[in-house]
């Protein structure tokens, strides 16, 4: 196929689509509501209908060199946990950089996408879209690529709250919360403990009278700033995924893991530890939540039991009277309105898709889910992965294998998923960094040849294998080669150390000295785990 695809959504998964489509010989039409690129991360003061919308202080959960596309590394001077208004100034310089903004239609909506009468022939769609002043078209395309996320359509289940009703502060999602300042000096309530919910409890603690944090389960708390000082998720190389993680049992794992992370701080003492393991549920990453439970601006409480008036009572008992604020921080659910039910079933945040993006019954694969996935780790680029996939069936590089073995593949991933994760809506579309990009890139061809890279460019292959699994990786061969992937591999570290270094050190050193303590760390992580591993086996 060499016609058009309809790019649905301008944010980080569309503008990723648009590129994979320029570089595969495809003809993109992108559909973004809004005005402007950027999707979820691009802040606005009131928030827009069935769009996603963020806080003002948001500062991105995955490092920059994780984080990038990966023919566009983040520029070096840039932190390395960026704030959503950088983050919206890489997407401008990725769209500048490929020409992508040229090829998408702002304020302009999707109403339905539907197959034409001889799809099972064609594999063509439908596409009906309205215009801000309320002109309606209807296009043709041969395939369609879906990128609106999962953070569209507040999750609020006020029917497990009772009383919630009688309530006479003010209630809402955490999705409506933009700033602090109007509740100084009140008293509030966070509901949740995933990203958002401790994000805003720890910033509303800063100028309220107090803060109750509200948790069913509990969590794991993970902190962006890890050993070292390096950034959490630049420390979990292939070694500790393929042998560790892979060869040893779950339990001793999560102990591992659990007992590292207990050393920051003991959650049994600060009122957090949950029932489940550490690799059970998605973990909140928070460095100041500790902090702000140890000076008592935030108090740990249970789920609520019930509203009152001006007070919440909780599962133990304990009341809080004249409560001004309540945070929902409960999660979102995501749909496809536009899309016929039969075409895509998404119901309790589940949707049947070989590997995340295609529906497994169609006629012809020529529609693509794009970046509906939670990743433990950064999801552009998986959002790319997956369009490079994408774009390359439809083209017929790529064969999709039955319609049975699809529907294998999705019942195992379901099984295991249920296996490992607490039930909830949180967990359905979970997915591991390192072990999922590798199983699109195989299919892709891109996946790296550590032996090979071993054999023939050492320096490089030992990077790539003890080093962190960033995105660069996966342009060293195959379709998409990018010239580029070796040096930036080769200089990752330097990004990571080149925005802290703001001051001139008193002892005099050598111009890259700073390189090895950076290099030694990462190594002597990725040996201890090796050592761990094979003490235990």
């Amino acid at each position: 196929m060499t016609g058009c695809v309809a790019v649905i959504g301008g944010g980080s998964s569309g503008l990723a689509c648009i590129k994979c489509c320029l570089d595969e010989g495809l003809e993109p039409v992108c559909f973004e509501s809004s005005d402007d690129i950027g999707g979820l991360w691009r802040f606005k003061e009131n928030p827009e209908p069935d769009r996603a919308s963020i806080y003002h202080s948001v500062i991105i959960n995955t490092s920059k060199e994780m984080m990038c596309f990966s023919d566009f590394p983040i520029p070096a001077q840039f932190p390395n946990y960026m704030h959503n208004s950088l983050i919206m100034d890489y997407f401008r310089m990725y769209a500048d950089s490929f020409q992508l903004t040229k090829h998408i239609r702002f304020n302009t909506k999707v109403l339905q996408v539907k197959q034409r009468s001889d799809f099972s022939r064609s594999g063509q769609w439908e596409v009906e879209t309205e215009d801000k002043d309320g002109k309606r078209e209807k296009h043709i395309f041969d395939a369609v690529m879906i990128c609106i996320g999962h953070h569209c359509h507040p999750n609020m289940p006020l029917h497990d709250f009772p009383g919630i009703d009688t309530f006479k502060g003010k209630y809402f999602h955490s999705r409506d919360y933009k700033t602090p300042e109007e509740w100084r000096d009140k008293k509030a309530v966070v509901i949740g403990i995933g990203n958002s919910g401790g994000d805003i409890a720890v910033e509303l603690s800063r100028v309220t009278k107090q803060v109750y944090l509200s948790t069913r389960r509990g969590a794991w708390i993970l902190n962006r700033v890890s050993s070292y000082g390096l950034p959490i998720d630049m420390l979990n190389d292939r070694v500790f995924v393929t042998i560790v993680r892979r060869m040893l049992p779950f339990g001793l794992v999560c102990s591992m893991a659990e007992k590292r992370i207990n050393q920051r701080f003991d959650h049994s003492l600060y009122n957090l530890k949950p029932k489940h393991r550490l690799f059970s549920q998605h973990p909140t990453v928070n460095d100041e939540l500790p902090n702000r439970i140890l000076s008592g601006t935030v108090q740990v409480k249970p789920n609520i039991r019930r509203f009152q008036g001006s007070s919440v009572e909780f599962d133990d008992g304990s009341v809080v009277e004249d409560v001004d604020l309540v945070v929902f921080a409960t999660g979102y659910r995501f749909s496809f309105p536009f899309l016929a039910s039969h075409v895509v079933t998404a119901s309790e945040n589940k949707a049947s898709l070989y590997k995340y993006v295609f529906p497994p019954e169609l006629d012809r694969p020529t529609l693509a889910i794009i970046g509906l996935v939670q990743p433990l780790g950064a999801i552009m680029p998986i959002s790319e992965m997956q369009a490079r996939l994408a774009t390359r069936v439809f083209k017929g590089c790529i064969k999709l294998p039955s319609v049975a073995s699809m529907l294998k593949d999705i019942q195992c991933k379901q099984e295991a998923m249920a296996r490992r994760y607490v039930t909830s809506q949180r967990h359905t579309i979970q997915v591991d960094y390192v072990s999922y990009m590798d199983e699109i890139a195989e299919l892709v061809g891109v996946r790296p040849n550590i032996s090979r890279l071993l054999l023939t460019d050492p320096r490089l292959g030992l990077k790539v294998m003890f080093g962190p699994c960033t995105p660069y990786q996966y342009r060293l061969r195959g379709p998409g080669k990018w010239a580029g992937a070796r040096e930036a591999i080769l200089t990752q570290w330097e990004r990571v150390a080149q925005p802290m270094q703001t001051r001139p050190c008193d002892e005099p050193k050598c111009k890259r000295s700073f390189m090895w303590p950076l290099m030694l760390s990462a190594a002597g992580f990725a040996l201890k785990q090796m050592y761990v591993t094979l003490h235990l086996r």
